[in-house]
């Protein structure tokens, strides 16, 4: 079974497209051109759109929109982009009411894929159910969830633009069921847009050697870039490398960002764990995912124990720890603090960093600690540590989380297998490349 990403949050990210020149771009040369996307969030009410494959389904949901067309001529879609996903699908079901779908008798381009053809028999290797022959010869795909839901539909072919871009004979899943939502917010997206390191993700699709991106921890505005960014120019990141296993393993996610955690230290200690606790065992249990898609970051049991407990130690003076067994914020997150109503900043607290095989993120200030809106207790809010316990929730796996890479360039680096990473005001680095938010 594949492995359960991720943590959905309520920030529904808008991407807004600003290039001019349409281009037609074959796979081959995709790269020569970059593409420059402003990115802006706007909060939602939670579960109020299509949970993506695999996921487990959460309190809270994080998604990245983008806008584009498909399709000749094109019609106007909205797709979540995920890099814990690897396939890209629409809604093709004109019975969903009053929500948007891409309507495939609609476009001259649109080409569905039959069950023959070296996409439906070779390329969807990665999918957590093999892809299948329909009665009509077509290819079918099956995405699945975690709660044992599942959406149903046929890969296709067809023409995306994004960006002032053209992408021809871009496989995707057209779906004719699932993913569907009771609330009025399903309006607002079409489909998902999958960015692994899957060969039928979006990213590889379109043969974009690197991608990025910065949100910024004040405004929640940013950047994503499609292409190869030469942020070097401007500030030096530092690389981890992606971790590779070729041997199939029942809890190793092949197709995800996968690093190499080798330590955690609160402030400036250490935590006393040997290395080995942070590698992957024979099953493949214990890899180390960055996803955009998590809101926090989990560990498993251990080394969240000990991180518990040092952060614990470590603000004993400076903070209230709310001792209350009976809650536990998104059945994970067990460590949480009562902070005044009056009280208009949190204390200076110890951070908390993360280190990899060549790159560390350092986690500070209010990033570690959330509020927990509706959390009342007399004359306190309830805010709690933003790492949570992995074996809470049966994940058997860290996961780094959207809320730690805030002010940090994000660069992935598909052609040479790393992640690039640097703190840095993400306001300012989308001004840097013409992206302006008002």
């Amino acid at each position: 079974m594949k492995l359960l990403h991720f943590l959905i949050l309520s920030i529904q990210m808008h991407l807004s497209f600003c290039l001019a020149d349409p281009m037609v771009i074959k796979k081959s040369n995709a790269t020569a051109k970059m593409l420059v996307l402003p990115l802006k969030t706007q909060e939602i009410p939670s579960g109020s759109f299509p949970r993506s494959p695999n996921k487990l389904s959460f309190t809270h949901n994080v998604t990245l929109t983008v806008s584009l067309a498909v399709g000749s001529p094109p019609q106007n879609v909205t797709m979540v982009l995920d890099t814990g996903s690897e396939l890209s699908w629409l809604h093709c079901n004109n019975t969903r009411q009053n929500k948007p779908v891409f309507d495939p008798t609609g476009s001259s381009s649109y080409s569905p894929v039959s069950c023959s053809s070296p996409t439906c028999t070779t390329r969807t290797q990665d999918f957590s159910i093999p892809a299948s022959c329909d009665s009509k010869n077509l290819c079918h795909a099956t995405l699945s969830y975690a709660d044992a839901s599942s959406s149903e539909g046929n890969l296709a072919l067809d023409t995306f633009n994004i960006g002032g871009s053209t992408f021809l004979d871009t496989v995707f899943g057209c779906m004719d069921s699932g993913f569907s939502s009771n609330t009025d917010e399903d309006s607002k997206t079409t489909g998902l847009m999958g960015m692994n390191r899957g060969s039928l993700s979006f990213v590889s699709q379109m043969g974009f050697k690197k991608f990025s991106y910065c949100i910024s921890g004040s405004d929640l505005s940013g950047v994503l870039l499609l292409g190869d960014s030469n942020f070097t120019l401007f500030l030096p990141l530092n690389y981890t490398p992606l971790i590779q296993i070729s041997t199939p393993l029942p809890y190793f996610d092949r197709v995800a960002y996968t690093v190499q955690l080798e330590g955690i230290k609160v402030e400036e200690k250490l935590l006393q764990l040997p290395k080995s606790i942070y590698e992957p065992d024979h099953t493949g249990a214990g890899q180390t995912m960055v996803d955009s898609g998590t809101q926090f970051t989990f560990l498993l049991g251990p080394v969240y124990t000990a991180l518990k407990n040092e952060f614990m130690n470590q603000t004993r003076t400076i903070l209230r720890v709310l001792d209350d067994p009976n809650f536990v914020f998104q059945g994970a997150f067990d460590l949480c603090f009562l902070i005044p109503f009056n009280q208009t900043s949190l204390p200076k607290l110890p951070s908390v960093s993360l280190m990899f095989r060549g790159a560390e993120i350092k986690v500070s200030d209010n990033r570690l600690l959330y509020r927990v809106f509706g959390e009342v207790r007399g004359n306190d809010s309830v805010h709690c540590f933003t790492f949570g316990n992995s074996d809470l929730l049966s994940i058997e796996s860290y996961i780094i989380g959207h809320h730690h890479q805030q002010n940090m360039w994000m660069e992935f680096d598909l052609e040479k297998s790393r992640i690039g990473v640097a703190q840095v005001r993400c306001d300012l680095a989308g001004q840097r490349f013409g992206v302006y938010h008002h």
